[in-house]
């Protein structure tokens, strides 16, 4: 840790292979060895695309591959969280509706453009094309509380909110006749949770809530699709043994009155061995740590990131 490194991922310029893995009949997975993943559900009149890549350029690619195994209309985008990087290429799909839940909207409006500016800034890699996004912000046209069902001729889609973790609004997607789950960024797979807007004594439950669902196949927000109950069983575990050792180390160092950079040194050290060959694990330990000391401190709810604060947390932890 004696040597500065590269803002956040600033300097993560290597291309990511892509795979379009077949879930089912009814269900893809988009994923690019730990990139953000995109998630496919094709029902019997109608494609539903959760979450939609950064840009929509970048979204092009996606279309695509729908395009090689239906030509049924897109005509529904779920948004399994606010942030930049899952949301921004929405408008490619041309879709009737966008899906958020009430929670993911409220977030929009407080912290959106904020987060917008925050993304682009710390991984430019992966808003390929940025001009291509719209100006402002994507805004859902139908939110929810807790439970919406759709049905795609006879295949019904619920859309449900399990417990606060990566964010507030958190929202997952779940295929109950095939027990597929479409779990957006509350399960990562060998990838590092980004927790800079998570709530950490609640994610572990939800989790347990996603569990307890039983699915058989999982798409996490990165890493590989998960396509077996043990497979799923890895993921869930891996990420609830991540939120947990690094809450509870800068929760212990937080209560001996250490300040943030030394919680930060001791929590980072404590955690490289097990984690750290994890995707964007230098990326999201100074983010991570910061929200957890938040927690353990004085803000029960999340902080806003902006560009400029970014910047000022990199430079405390990492200068």
């Amino acid at each position: 840790m004696s040597t500065v490194k590269t803002f956040a991922s600033a300097a993560d310029l290597e291309v990511k292979k892509v795979s379009f893995d077949k879930l089912s009949d009814h269900a893809y997975a988009y994923t690019a060895e730990g990139d953000p993943n995109t998630g496919i559900i094709i029902g019997d009149d109608a494609v539903m695309v959760i979450d939609t890549q950064a840009t929509p350029v970048m979204a092009q690619d996606v279309i695509r591959r729908i395009r090689e195994v239906t030509d049924k209309p897109i005509k529904y985008v779920l948004l399994s969280h606010y942030h930049a990087v899952r949301v921004l290429g929405a408008s490619a799909y041309g879709a009737e509706h966008i899906i958020a839940s009430e929670d993911t909207r409220d977030l929009i409006v407080e912290r959106g453009q904020f987060d917008k500016d925050s993304e682009i800034g710390r991984f430019p890699r992966l808003f390929q094309n940025v001009e291509s996004v719209p100006d402002g912000l994507t805004w859902p046209t139908m939110t929810f509380n807790k439970k919406m069902t759709l049905w795609l001729g006879k295949l019904e889609v619920q859309i449900l909110q399990l417990g606060r973790g990566h964010t507030k609004g958190d929202t997952v997607a779940w295929l109950p006749q095939e027990k597929i789950l479409f779990s957006g960024d509350l399960v990562e797979f060998d990838a590092t949770p980004y927790a800079g807007d998570a709530y950490f004594q609640d994610w572990p439950q939800t989790l347990d809530n996603i569990a307890a669902l039983k699915p058989e196949k999982l798409v996490p927000g990165r890493g590989a699709a998960l396509q077996t109950p043990e497979q799923v069983q890895a993921g869930l575990a891996g990420t609830r043994a991540f939120i947990s050792d690094l809450y509870e180390s800068v929760k212990a160092s937080a209560a001996k009155g250490e300040d943030l950079r030394k919680v930060y040194e001791a929590t980072f050290a404590k955690l490289q061995p097990k984690y750290g060959h994890w995707v964007i694990f230098n990326h999201c330990m100074p983010f991570d740590v910061t929200r957890a000391y938040d927690e353990a401190t004085q803000y029960p709810d999340p902080r806003i990131w902006t560009a400029e604060r970014d910047i000022q947390m990199w430079k405390s932890l990492e200068g």
